[in-house]
């Protein structure tokens, strides 16, 4: 069993560091667009803007990551293309966003016609869950680059700019409201994989009875209720809840997230932190731990969004101060 120092940095992926990297490139992306269809806002929140007359445009971009190695060792690709698109269209209903159109990316060291057409059931069925067209896509084989396959897309939105939320309503005493993941999701595989393959592997079966490698694959929620709950009621902030935690929650606003009651964990990421040995602190700052998604606003909304999604739940309040916080303290 790992110790309490062990985590998602020794695993082979540092946060903070990888933190610094992405403001060491925004750094340097200073140019800006002469004439129509500027950008609107500025790099960081979890699209893109361009404003394009009455309506904003957004665009997003993310892949499924390491989990695309549970699906090579379980020999199951039909689930991961979900992933890719869920990563892309949850980033956008953060800002009430309507996906409309998608594109993926495919390296590969190799064809296998196979695995291209598990990978295309998965693309499917997330398009279908999100409503959103595939319009093309590219797929490049690298052989000597790449090892594998590697499985990304970007996603275009829109909504008309006076609907869009940017967390700049978020003051203290709103409510934080948590919706459930199915999982793991697609983060934090690189620790998540170490700790399965050091203590039994994939097919070691849980108390549930599923094995560790069929909980993995589980495909990441896609939460187009979102917009429903958007439609329905004023919200202030919606925070998808991917690589780095309750971090994420700093994107919306400089106000203090104080997670008091959260959602019930999930048993394979109980089980990654139980075998794994890994601090609580490690494990809100790393995976969802249960929630995979958020929504943050005034206490009179709260019957409204419910009845647009019902499985949410109170989890916390915004505070006075900055930063993400767990029962009081801060996560790090």
């Amino acid at each position: 069993m790992m110790s309490e120092e062990y985590g998602y940095r020794e695993a082979g992926v540092d946060i903070d560091l990888e933190a610094e990297g992405v403001r060491a490139l925004i750094s340097q992306l200073s140019y800006r667009r002469q004439g129509a269809f500027p950008m609107l806002g500025t790099v960081g929140h979890f699209a893109g803007l361009i404003e394009f007359g009455d309506m904003a445009l957004a665009l997003a971009v993310d892949g499924v990551g390491t989990k695309m190695l549970v699906a090579d060792a379980l020999q199951d690709w039909t689930t991961v293309g979900i992933d890719c698109i869920a990563m892309n269209v949850n980033d956008l209903f953060v800002m009430n966003l309507e996906p409309v159109a998608f594109v993926d990316y495919i390296a590969t060291d190799g064809i296998s016609l196979d695995k291209m057409r598990q990978i295309g059931i998965g693309l499917n069925e997330g398009a279908r869950q999100a409503n959103m067209n595939i319009v093309g896509g590219e797929t490049a084989t690298l052989k000597g680059l790449v090892t594998g396959l590697d499985l990304a897309g970007t996603c275009l939105g829109a909504q008309q700019k006076d609907r869009v939320v940017t967390g700049e309503g978020i003051v203290p005493g709103d409510l934080i409201v948590g919706v459930p993941s199915t999982g793991v999701h697609s983060n934090g595989y690189t620790l998540a994989r170490k700790v399965a393959l050091e203590n039994g592997g994939f097919d070691l079966v849980l108390p549930s009875g599923r094995t560790v490698g069929e909980a993995l694959l589980t495909p990441t929620r896609i939460y187009r209720e979102a917009l429903d709950a958007a439609a329905a009621c004023e919200i202030h902030g919606m925070c998808h809840i991917t690589g780095g935690g309750l971090l994420n929650f700093t994107r919306l606003s400089d106000h203090g997230f104080d997670i008091t009651d959260p959602l019930p964990v999930p048993e394979i990421l109980a089980w990654i932190g139980d075998q794994g040995g890994l601090s609580e602190n490690e494990m809100y700052r790393t995976f969802n731990m249960g929630m995979g998604y958020a929504f943050v606003l005034n206490e009179d909304e709260l019957p409204a969004l419910r009845r647009a999604v019902p499985d949410a739940a109170v989890v916390g309040t915004v505070m006075e101060g900055s930063g993400a916080f767990l029962r009081g303290g801060r996560i790090r």
